[in-house]
This record gives structure tokens, C-alpha cells and sequence, in this order.
């Protein structure tokens, strides 16, 4: 008899609607926190066994120009190969590359060459496997009765947490144990986001996307060139046409590259040539992911209520531009270390809105397409910022490398407040969305 079993109350109800989002969202911060350990840990090494910036900034380029790549091409793949299943396949890759540049880094025999060629893999599996997961949320949301800017905001939330506990844990780390054993912990944790989201997300997930027309036709021969091709020209034309997501591109695409030549370079080299210790690297980067923490769960709790274009534009504006001119300028730790707080607040605000308006405006039978296009645009320019790092710091030094870096992202984040096109990005109505998702969404 089932007297001794209680009902499944609205409680219980919840959590499971709940679980797979949670669960998603749960690897991405374990992940995410041990991508942030190697971000710091593999930089560091190639600084302490090379003293080149240059070939700091070639391995940055190498790791990311591939997960660019695939970004940009992976989404017909995704299609056929499903969500969930490319999700697991990558960062089970991405594992096995990591360990291995760990086992060769602890047995002191990596030669740059194979340095380049594993975190190649690796970039390449992740690209994949992010083109996967990003198109995962609306219906995980949707099945938690969330809107899509609280189920972005906790996902962008997730990432500035991994960074938070990331980077000032891989600062300690390295300089405990060494960057090998750091790098080791970012294999392992690629493994448990595999665990989580095998345990916790559906194999079909809920209201999945459908299949595209493409996708249908080529069926019998899922590999055809042709069919391959169209589909991928099926995202890319929707993009082009969209004025609104091609000018949030274009915007991305240039402080994107310049962020990366700050984390990738200019900090490493501030760290080690300034301050000669490799926890002011650690510390500083948490102090930025504490800020966009911060600044994204502020969005995902106040984001329907807040105007999104004067939102979006002040907050970008305040957060680019003041890090470069306070690494250009000062030595102290603390000093450095709030202004990137105070930034990374301001940064971590535009997150939830960009994915919320994304999400509006692409149709799910595009989403894999069109959201891994833009991300692989917008991340056009971050392997060149790490060469462009390097050349600028070697070439000009670091203090004006920082000025000039700084000076450019002032002038392209006053855009947002000067042309028209951004006023698009205000909601014209929240009624449908909040009669779709319920009282839980607000």
C-alpha cells in the first residue's frame, strides 16, 4: 500500500522542474571554475619555462582559435548529433586533452609545440560542446517556469562564480603545488560536469528544438557537404538581417579581443614583472569575477524590471575602459583589485540582457545556428587579443600597451548611448512572456 508515501507536494513539484536547469547550470560553475584554475596555470607556465610573452599569447591563440571555429561551424553538427549528447562527448575530450598536457607538464617533457597541439583539442571540444549548451536553456527554463533572462542571469552567474573561486584558488595552487597539479584539477572537473548533466538533464530534452528543414532533407546523409553548408548559411543569413544582434556583435567582437589581451597578457605579465608574485594574478581576476557575480545575479533578480538599452549601455561603458588605465598606472594589489570589482559589477549586468534578447529574436529552429554563429563572431577577435597582447607589452611596454588598449574601449563603449539602433533592445511588451511562464517567472 502507498499510505506510508506522501504525495509529491508543489515543493517536490518544483525541484524536479527545476533539476535539469540546476543541474546544467551546476557543471557549468565546476567547469567553469576549472577552465579559470588552467586559465591562469597555463599562462603562468609558459611565462616561468619561456619568459616570452609572445609565447604566452601564441598558446592563448592556439586554445581559442579553434573553439571559435567550432563555434561557428559546429551547429549543423549539434543538430544531428543532439544537445545533450554533444555536451558530454566534448568535455569528455576536453578532459582527456587537459590530463594529458598535465601528465607531460609533471613529467617536465612539454615541449611548446605540444603544449599548442593539446590545448588546440581542447578548444576545439569546448567550442562544441558550449554550441550545445547554450540552446539548452530556453527549454530548461521553460520547464522550471523561469523567464529566460532569470535562467540566463543564473548561467551568466554561474561562470562569474567559477571565476570567483577560479582564479584566486589557481593563484594559491600554483603557487603550492606547481601549475601541473593545477592544470590536473581542471581535467577532473571537466569530468564531473559530464557526471551532473548525464545524471540530472533529460536525454530528450523538454520542448526541444525542432528539427530543421535541413537537417530533415539530409537525413539518409547527415554528412553531404551540400546540405551541411545550407544549413549553416540558414544562421548566417538570419544574422546578417538582424541589424540589432550584428551591432551587439561588432561591439563584443572589439572588447572581447581586448579583454582577452588583458587576462591572457597584460595581467600575467603586471603579476610577474610588477609585482612578482603570482597570487596578485589570482587575486586580482577573482576580484572581477566576485564584481560580475555580483552584477549578473542583480540582472537575473531586477532584469524584467529594469530598462534594458539605458541598463546595458551605462553599465558597458563603466566597465571596459578604467581596468586597462589601472594596470597602466598602478603596482598595489588592493588598488588594482577594487577597481575590477567595482568594473566586473558593471560588466556582469549586460550578460542576462544580450541573452535574453537573443533568445527573443532567434526562432528555436535556428537557435543552434544563429546563437553558435554570433558567439563564434563576437569571439572572432579574442585569439588575436592574446597576440595582440603580447606584441603591444613586448613592443611598447606595458604601461602604454594598457593606455591604448584602455583608450579603445572607451570610444567603442559610447556607442550603445549614440546610435539608434540599440534602442531595440527595450521590450515592447513583458505581458505575452509573463502569461506564458506563470507567477513564478516574475
Amino acid at each position: 500500500m502507498s499510505a506510508d508515501r506522501p504525495e509529491p507536494g508543489p515543493a517536490r513539484t518544483a525541484a524536479a522542474r527545476r533539476g535539469p536547469l540546476l543541474g546544467l547550470i551546476g557543471a557549468y560553475l565546476v567547469s567553469g571554475a576549472g577552465t579559470a584554475l588552467s586559465a591562469i596555470a597555463i599562462p603562468w607556465l609558459v611565462l616561468v619555462t619561456t619568459g616570452s610573452a609572445v609565447a604566452t599569447g601564441i598558446v592563448g591563440f592556439a586554445e581559442l582559435a579553434p573553439y571559435v571555429l567550432l563555434q561557428a561551424t559546429a551547429g549543423p553538427l549539434v543538430d544531428r548529433v543532439g544537445l545533450r549528447r554533444t555536451f558530454l562527448l566534448g568535455n569528455v575530450v576536453a578532459a582527456a586533452a587537459v590530463f594529458a598536457v598535465f601528465l607531460l607538464g609533471a613529467l617536465h617533457d612539454l615541449p611548446l609545440g605540444a603544449l599548442v597541439a593539446l590545448v588546440a583539442v581542447a578548444g576545439a571540444v569546448r567550442g562544441a560542446a558550449d554550441a550545445a549548451s547554450t540552446p539548452m536553456i530556453p527549454p530548461l527554463a521553460r520547464l522550471a517556469r523561469w523567464s529566460d533572462e532569470r535562467a540566463v542571469g543564473l548561467y551568466s552567474g554561474a561562470n562569474r562564480a567559477a571565476l570567483l573561486i577560479g582564479m584566486p584558488l589557481a593563484g594559491v595552487l600554483v603557487a603550492l603545488v606547481g601549475p601541473a597539479v593545477t592544470i590536473l584539477i581542471d581535467s577532473l572537473s571537466f569530468l564531473f560536469a559530464v557526471v551532473v548533466v548525464a545524471a540530472t538533464v533529460p536525454r530528450v530534452v523538454p520542448a526541444s528544438i525542432p528539427e530543421s528543414p535541413a537537417a530533415s532533407a539530409s537525413a539518409d546523409r547527415p554528412s553531404a557537404p551540400r546540405a551541411y553548408l545550407a544549413e549553416l548559411r540558414d544562421g548566417l543569413r538570419f544574422l546578417r538581417a538582424d541589424r540589432l544582434l550584428l551591432s551587439l556583435m561588432a561591439l563584443i567582437v572589439l572588447t572581447n579581443l581586448l579583454d582577452q589581451a588583458m587576462s591572457a597578457v597584460f595581467l600575467p605579465v603586471w603579476a610577474h614583472d610588477r609585482v612578482h608574485d603570482a597570487v596578485a594574478f589570482g587575486v586580482v581576476g577573482g576580484a572581477s569575477g566576485l564584481g560580475m557575480l555580483v552584477g549578473v545575479l542583480l540582472t537575473a533578480w531586477l532584469g524584467r524590471r529594469l530598462p534594458r538599452r539605458l541598463t546595458f549601455a551605462c553599465c558597458t561603458l563603466l566597465a571596459s575602459a578604467p581596468p586597462f588605465f589601472a594596470v597602466a598606472g598602478w603596482t598595489s594589489v588592493v588598488a588594482v583589485a577594487a577597481v575590477f570589482f567595482v568594473c566586473g559589477v558593471f560588466g556582469g549586468v549586460p550578460n542576462p540582457i544580450i541573452g535574453a534578447v537573443q533568445y527573443e529574436r532567434v526562432p528555436a529552429l535556428l537557435q543552434t545556428r544563429v546563437l553558435g554563429a554570433m558567439k563564434a563572431s563576437a569571439y572572432l577577435g579574442v585569439p588575436f587579443g592574446s597576440l595582440l597582447g603580447g606584441v603591444l607589452a613586448q613592443g611598447v611596454g606595458l604601461t602604454w600597451a594598457c593606455v591604448a588598449a584602455g583608450a579603445v574601449m572607451l570610444l567603442a563603449t559610447i556607442t550603445p548611448l549614440v546610435f539608434p539602433v540599440w534602442r531595440q533592445l527595450d521590450r515592447p511588451s513583458a505581458a505575452p512572456e509573463a502569461a506564458r511562464l506563470g507567477p513564478e517567472a516574475a
